[in-house]
């Protein structure tokens, strides 16, 4: 990201957003990340999908690669990174209080 651009991770693929949450707990190389998703969300992000997701969060500026540990590269959260988490995880907090707010209202 350039020019202070923000990126809007609501254009993010869910993958995506597994990952940087994934990451918010601290640096994680692939296996790691995919065991800690498995645990927090009950869903398995395949090697091909979390390969192809790490480049484009790289990319983007959202996490950095860290030195190499022996095969394993750890990744971590860029402070930009934890920045566009936190927006997106408050507005789809929001949205899931809207949510239930209304449902609860029709019953």
């Amino acid at each position: 990201m350039t020019d202070g651009q923000f990126f809007d991770l609501g254009r993010l693929e869910e993958p995506s957003l597994l990952v940087l949450v994934s990451l918010s707990g601290g640096s994680k190389h692939g296996y790691a990340i995919q065991s800690d998703i498995s645990s927090f969300a009950g869903v398995l992000v395949g090697p091909g999908t979390l390969y192809a997701v790490l480049p484009r969060l790289e990319r983007l500026g959202l996490i950095e690669p860290l030195e190499r540990d022996d095969r394993r590269r750890p990744y971590r959260l860029t402070g930009e990174g934890a920045a566009c988490l936190r927006n997106e995880l408050a507005r789809r907090k929001s949205l899931a209080s809207l949510g239930l707010d209304r449902l609860g209202a029709e019953q």
